[in-house]
């Protein structure tokens, strides 16, 4: 936990101690009355809190805002519903990447019970956003939607880049795809954990999404989604950046 993220309505609230946050604060970063910790509202600013009080059943803070982080990447990513183990990896692991917007649909291939899954009913699906968003030292968390097909999500993707991981009909390695340019967004789709059937790639390249490799291996789905992100964010970089 890099940073501890409150909810607006939770400053100036005493904080319970067997919060993750409190047991984080005292067991881990040892702080005591009068001392400063990294913190920052969610989707708002980023700040310096101090423990004001340490009682029997809960903490007190003063958080003092210092700045607005910057806005997330413009990479949105569909992914076809995993197991909700996976899914819960995704969440985290993407947020903390950096993504605009989280997509989870049903394709050819996914098992509809994983959409009635306790992560989406829960609010579990939100916890682990957070715990993203605060490894990466930010505030800001992506859109997050699930329920719908593949079909419904590509038709309202629209403009930019259009991407889609495929280890069957792939010819390109994702390196070789030209970077949006500057200002439009990136569409990075994932299948499922049996991959993308041949509806699929119809609808998707119905859509305009281009089929791309990662190369020979056969990576798990979470795995695909950091290193395809590592690849077309390392692109934009290299191409608005560096090229400067």
């Amino acid at each position: 936990m890099n940073l501890v993220l409150f909810e607006p309505g939770e400053l100036g609230a005493p904080l319970r101690r067997d919060d993750p946050r409190a047991l984080h604060l005292l067991g881990v970063l040892r702080r005591g009355v009068g001392d400063p910790f990294d913190a920052g509202v969610t989707d708002g600013p980023l700040g310096q809190a101090t423990l004001t009080d340490i009682g029997a059943t809960a903490l007190r803070f003063e958080f003092r805002p210092q700045r607005e982080p910057p806005p997330l990447p413009n990479i949105h990513l569909l992914v076809g519903l995993p197991r909700p183990s996976t899914a819960r990896d995704i969440l985290r692991d993407a947020t903390t990447c950096g993504v605009r917007s989280l997509q989870f649909v049903s394709t050819e291939r996914t098992q509809a019970s994983y959409a009635q899954s306790s992560l989406w009913t829960s609010g579990e699906w939100r916890r682990l956003l957070l715990i993203g968003a605060a490894q990466a030292f930010d505030t800001r968390l992506p859109i997050v939607r699930w329920g719908h097909t593949l079909q419904e999500a590509a038709a309202l993707v629209g403009d930019g880049t259009l991407l889609a991981l495929d280890n069957y009909e792939a010819t390109a390695h994702l390196a070789e795809h030209r970077p949006a340019p500057q200002g439009e967004p990136t569409w990075l789709a994932v299948g499922p954990e049996r991959g993308w059937g041949a509806a699929d790639r119809e609808v998707l390249r119905g859509a305009g999404f281009t089929l791309h490799h990662l190369g020979p291996r056969v990576l798990r789905v979470e795995m695909a989604v950091v290193a395809a992100h590592a690849v077309v964010s390392g692109a934009n970089y290299r191409k608005f950046n560096i090229a400067r």
